[in-house]
């Protein structure tokens, strides 16, 4: 082998990533009716009550948002206080078991939060607009 270079394998090349593409700026409202230092109503009771009609249990709508069935039960009793009638009505358990479920009142909270951010999201279109290009993407 004299004379002869000993030729070295190219070091293996690893691909490049594709860039990551930067996300979309979006805007997102998030209501709240406090009473006092008490948030009343506001998009995690909402959603916990979407939750709840969905699943039909305080304990499965707490595990679909990742939350303890404790503070699911704490912001569903704050929430009915605050409310003329309750959004949510529950037996106690029992031989046949408890349950939950979301009163007519409950629904009507639902449609008007969701009613009422559509209302503001349309009616700032202009502001939404200027303010996104104020942004660097």
């Amino acid at each position: 082998m004299r004379g002869m270079v000993a030729r070295s394998t190219p070091p293996l090349v690893k691909p490049k990533p594709a860039p990551k593409l930067a996300p979309k700026p979006s805007l997102k409202l998030r209501m709240r009716v406090t009473v006092g230092d008490i948030i009343a109503i506001g998009p995690g009771k909402i959603a916990l009550l979407q939750a709840l009609d969905e699943t039909g249990s305080i304990t499965a709508a707490a595990k679909s948002l990742d939350m303890s069935y404790r503070r699911a039960w704490l912001l569903i009793d704050e929430l009915n206080r605050a409310l003329k009638t309750p959004a949510v009505a529950t037996a106690a358990g029992g031989a046949k078991g408890g349950g939950s479920a979301l009163t007519d009142s409950g629904r009507a909270l639902i449609t008007l939060y969701r009613q009422i951010e559509d209302t503001a999201l349309q009616a700032a279109k202009p502001e939404i607009r200027q303010l996104m290009k104020l942004l660097a993407t």
